[in-house]
């Protein structure tokens, strides 16, 4: 009989939860295997909802790992470690995004229909890579909107709590990002 198709995710699986046990007693060397493990996702979720804002994006995920740390020995396991990860990164970048929509790094929004793409033809005819510089250049809200709704598989009423507007704006915000998206897509083609 031959192992289950998936042993290697249980296997990675398996290996997550010793390391989170080991790491929540305070063994740093089984944190750092978990950092390594996961550190390509959270990074990943963070710059695709706030951007790739330089060093900002960096600082978010140390921040998510530093929050990961505090909070480990208090996780439960009943989801995967991969996935409370992954929602300690959502959060990380949702706070974020909310202190932005208080100071003036938010307001400057309205004019980022206008950033360029940078030609996706330069660097090769791969379509995910076309899409991934194309979301990055929307304006916050409404790349925020499209990476919870579209990627992450929430619905409105959820994004809506979290980033603190009406369910209407989120369902506008959705639109207009598909709608840029489009344009930006077809313009580079």
């Amino acid at each position: 009989m031959t192992a289950p198709i998936d042993s290697p995710g249980e296997d990675a699986a398996d290996a997550d939860v010793a390391a989170a046990r080991s790491a929540a007693s305070g063994d740093t060397s089984a944190f750092e295997q978990l950092y390594r493990r996961h550190v390509g996702r959270v990074h990943g979720v963070i710059v695709r909802l706030v951007g790739a804002h330089g060093a900002r994006a960096e600082d978010l995920t140390q921040e998510t790992f530093v929050r990961v740390w505090r909070a480990l020995p208090e996780f439960r396991f009943e989801s995967a470690l991969s996935t409370w990860l992954h929602r300690m990164a959502v959060n990380t970048a949702l706070m974020e995004l909310r202190s932005r929509r208080a100071g003036p790094r938010w307001e400057d929004e309205a004019d980022n229909d206008d950033v360029a793409m940078i030609d996706p033809r330069a660097h090769g005819p791969a379509l995910g890579m076309d899409l991934e510089r194309a979301v990055a250049t929307l304006p916050p809200r409404a790349r925020a909107v499209l990476v919870l709704h579209d990627v992450e598989g929430w619905k409105h009423e959820e994004i809506s709590v979290s980033l603190g507007m009406a369910v209407g704006s989120s369902k506008a915000q959705l639109h207009r990002a598909r709608q840029l998206l489009r344009t930006r897509l077809e313009a580079h083609q």
